[in-house]
């Protein structure tokens, strides 16, 4: 019971930081591109992809983080109040069911292809920081 008491305290502070870090950095690209298309989602799940690819990479590495309280803190936690797959379906089906077909189809299209780009870019990136093997 005390090991599931300490990962929901890291998985809770990873969360406390994540939520606000996501409403400002949406919030941030929505002010300064607009929010015809939902730039802000977007440049949020694509920077969080690439984060968790980072993360992943260094997992690699035995000892580099400390497991699993560091992966409950900032992949659990932080990423997955920071990321939001809720809030990209309600965005795409308001294009749908405004008639904007095309955005909504780019909008499902783009994040797949950007968000597993900067997964495995962030992987790469991780893996040849740290000097492990091929990405």
């Amino acid at each position: 019971m005390q090991d599931v008491l300490h990962a929901v305290i890291w998985v809770a502070l990873g969360s406390a930081f994540g939520g606000p870090a996501r409403y400002f950095v949406s919030g941030l690209v929505g002010r300064h591109v607009g929010e015809t298309f939902p730039w802000g989602t977007m440049v949020v799940n694509v920077s969080g992809a690439f984060v968790i690819g980072l993360i992943a990479a260094a997992a690699t590495v035995d000892g580099l983080l400390p497991m699993p309280s560091a992966w409950q803190l900032a992949v659990t936690g932080f990423l997955g109040a920071y990321t939001t797959v809720s809030s990209f379906s309600l965005q795409t089906m308001a294009l749908a069911r405004d008639g904007q077909f095309l955005k909504a189809g780019g909008n499902v299209a783009l994040s797949l292809v950007l968000c597993l780009s900067a997964v495995a870019l962030g992987y790469g990136i991780g893996a040849f920081g740290l000097g492990i093997g091929s990405a």
